[in-house]
């Protein structure tokens, strides 16, 4: 059982902030916190809504605040034990996410989540520069998140699918950890039709794969919760395959919920009702 009474480990969220739409910052800091993590924010950019499905929307774009964000921080003697990094609204934010890695110093998580596109394509918005920036930040983590699609950017190679065996997962996870990381999850993958789940490959370079159940659609915010999840496990002591596993849980409940209540798929997972498990599931309760 998890002591209660240990400080909060202290978390920099890095990522966008929409004001509606379950995703990046709007689902990182509730899970983080849910975990007794105490989450910083330090947003990307600023939006209405997020992109996904939705037109229309307002963006203010964060890289000055960033920079001041960070050297506020620093002069104030802060330690942090993580930094979580995802969606860069520009490539210069690369660079003060290097910053910010820099000063927190080696005792801190490092965790990056390189968001770069779905589905064998690159984000509209964004330029070779992104996954160049992207790259070198990976070299840089403990533990990076990549999506399918975001692996073969991530090591130039061509986009074939999520669907892999056990031993074309573990090639990948070897490759991208030769990039720097000491580990790596590969997200949204299948090895059939009906399923979807992470494999990883840890610090001692050990090999696991965990899926569930696929549920139909193609829900917004997904990897936020999931990604979160993992982190905040982490963060509680858990082993990196055991978090991937509470983390898949605790998503696909989530799915299964909004799947059931005829969610709109854009609008992000009905995840809050899942917080109480995965408590349990990490250890707190």
């Amino acid at each position: 059982m998890h002591n209660e009474l240990t400080p909060a480990k202290r978390v920099i969220a890095i990522n966008d902030l929409s004001g509606f739409g379950k995703c990046s910052l709007t689902v990182a800091l509730p899970i983080l916190s849910a975990l007794n993590a105490e989450a910083v924010a330090m947003p990307t950019a600023v939006l209405s809504t997020h992109t996904g499905g939705i037109t229309g929307f307002s963006l203010l774009g964060m890289t000055e605040e960033m920079a001041k964000f960070s050297a506020h921080w620093k002069s104030l003697g802060l330690h942090f034990d993580s930094v979580y990094s995802g969606w860069l609204d520009t490539a210069e934010q690369a660079q003060i996410v290097r910053e910010v890695f820099d000063w927190v110093g080696p005792q801190a998580l490092r965790l990056v989540d390189p968001v770069l596109g779905d589905n064998g394509k690159l984000y509209g918005v964004l330029t070779e520069e992104h996954v160049r920036s992207m790259r070198s930040l990976c070299a840089m983590a403990n533990l990076i998140t990549p999506n399918m699609t975001e692996a073969c950017l991530v090591l130039g190679r061509p986009f074939q699918g999520d669907r892999v065996t056990p031993a074309s997962a573990r090639e990948m996870l070897e490759a991208l950890c030769a990039l720097g990381p000491q580990m790596a999850a590969l997200t949204g993958i299948c090895t059939a039709d009906n399923t979807i789940g992470a494999a990883t490959l840890d610090q001692n370079g050990v090999f696991s794969l965990y899926e569930t159940e696929r549920i139909p659609g193609n829900w917004h915010g997904a990897g936020d919760v999931f990604t979160s999840a993992v982190l905040g496990a982490l963060l509680c002591g858990n082993a990196l395959a055991d978090c991937v596993r509470i983390a898949a849980d605790f998503t696909h409940d989530a799915l299964v919920r909004s799947y059931a209540m005829g969610a709109d798929q854009r609008f992000g997972l009905d995840f809050e009702r899942g917080l109480g498990k995965l408590r349990r599931d990490a250890g707190l309760d």
